[in-house]
């Protein structure tokens, strides 16, 4: 755990007991501070006041006692309505921010590589900690994926932190100085939470307004905004190695036909790479080749890291082969572009999808329905699926995850895949994207192993 002794005797308030805001407030307890702990659900507030945190209704509380509000990036604060408890911090000039930040102020000098994107961050984070470690670093990777960051081991003066960072996370880390960065790409995602699509832009680019000098970035330009926010970077003296994974770069790192080349020099054919399949994951490994190399670590090192990498829990993972069908869990799949990149993988497609839509459903994914044999809707986004689905791919409408598993082992045929890729948050039905995968693990494991029909 992170050692937060610098705000000993101050008073922090901590919004949102989740799994990153209950660490916090372990950190902040921990390292001497006087913890005020709020959420604004009753059972959660229940559970944290029974394992002994000190719960303070925030929005009655005398914020002139309070030095700081670190606030759980998923609790809207802005947008689509300003939160009172922030609004009521703001008009006191205490701006909420979030663990990252107390990570970032406790730990300055600490060598930290962040990661962000719409799509593929949690890939690349975790490959990049993966080659770092086969180079022989001391590594810890977490933020938004797995650990909080207050969870996460000290570094040590010649380790490395790599860090996943979402748009919520980015808009709450005011002094995060990387020693380098990676935005993978940019499509629409969570709009309401920024107040449409240029605030959402803005919230990625703040990943590189506090980079250490000498430091790196790494910027997809196979989108719009990124290329954008590529050339920008560049006309400001940062140093920028582009990635594509769309064309050819005579400088940069890309694999536009699945040969992985830095500066136009063939590195690795990614194609051979099982657990990195798809034009989504060449773009992931361009961006974490760029950043080892800039990061001092050999190109040899870095293609036998690739090669070795064990895949992503959730992202495309191949659960068990049942009498030549594949089962893929690709739960993480929480929006249609991020679904999109698994579809493509595989040519005859079971799809169990649904879940609380995003923005735009899947209307975007018709063009790839031709691979999809039968669909399976789950979850609130079943009917609206459904009228998009409508004479174009046959569909049952089977409510539950367990239902759409035993429809799909029913009618699948060996060569089949039969894809759990929701393309929507699990909320309605699970308690994250990491539970409906797991619950999806569980039932073709019972496949696997005989106990189901």
């Amino acid at each position: 755990m992170i050692d937060t002794s610098f705000l000993q005797g101050q008073t922090a308030a901590v919004m949102g007991l989740g799994k990153s805001g209950t660490a916090t407030v372990t950190a902040l307890a921990l390292g001497g501070a006087r913890v005020w702990a709020w959420d604004d659900v009753a059972a959660t507030r229940e559970r944290a006041a029974a394992a002994g945190v000190p719960i303070v209704d925030l929005a009655q509380a005398d914020f002139s006692q309070v030095s700081l509000l670190v606030w759980s990036p998923g609790i809207p604060h802005r947008f689509p309505q300003p939160h009172p408890v922030a609004e009521k911090a703001r008009a006191l000039g205490i701006e909420p921010v979030c663990d990252v930040e107390i990570l970032a102020r406790a730990r300055p000098d600490a060598h930290v590589l962040a990661v962000t994107g719409t799509n593929g961050k949690s890939t690349t984070t975790t490959l990049l900690a993966h080659i770092e470690t086969v180079a022989g670093r001391q590594v810890a990777a977490g933020g938004n994926l797995g650990t909080p960051a207050l969870d996460l081991p000290e570094p040590g003066a010649e380790g490395r932190l790599v860090l996943e960072l979402s748009s919520y996370q980015l808009e709450l880390v005011p002094s995060l100085r990387p020693d380098g960065a990676i935005l993978l790409n940019i499509t629409p995602d969570h709009l309401g939470r920024h107040g449409g699509m240029d605030g959402y832009i803005a919230a990625k680019r703040r990943l590189f307004d506090h980079m250490k000098p000498g430091a790196t970035a790494v910027v997809g330009v196979d989108d719009e905004a990124c290329a954008a926010i590529a050339t920008d970077l560049t006309a400001s003296g940062l140093r920028v190695v582009q990635i594509s994974a769309e064309r050819r770069l005579d400088r940069g790192v890309s694999a536009h036909d699945g040969t992985l080349r830095v500066d136009g020099v063939a590195l690795l054919d990614l194609t051979t790479l099982p657990r990195l399949p798809g034009r989504h994951n060449w773009q992931n490994a361009c961006a974490v080749t760029a950043m080892a190399l800039a990061d001092g670590i050999d190109g040899a090192v870095i293609a036998k890291a690739l090669a070795s990498y064990p895949g992503l829990a959730h992202r495309q993972e191949l659960v068990a082969t049942v009498k030549g069908v594949a089962y893929v869990n690709d739960s993480k799949a929480t929006n249609a572009d991020a679904a999109e990149k698994a579809l493509v993988c595989y040519d005859r497609v079971l799809w169990i999808i649904g879940g609380q839509a995003k923005e735009g459903g899947i209307t975007s994914l018709v063009r790839h329905f031709p691979r999809v044999a039968h669909a399976f809707l789950i979850g609130e986004a079943a009917g609206v699926f459904a009228a998009t689905l409508a004479g174009k791919v046959p569909f049952t409408q089977c409510g539950t995850l367990e239902d759409a598993v035993e429809l799909a082992h029913g009618m699948a045929r060996p060569g089949d895949t039969v894809l759990l890729s929701p393309a929507c948050a699990s909320w309605d039905q699970f308690k994250s994207f990491e539970h409906r995968g797991e619950v999806f693990r569980t039932l073709v494991t019972a496949l696997d192993q005989g106990r189901a029909a």
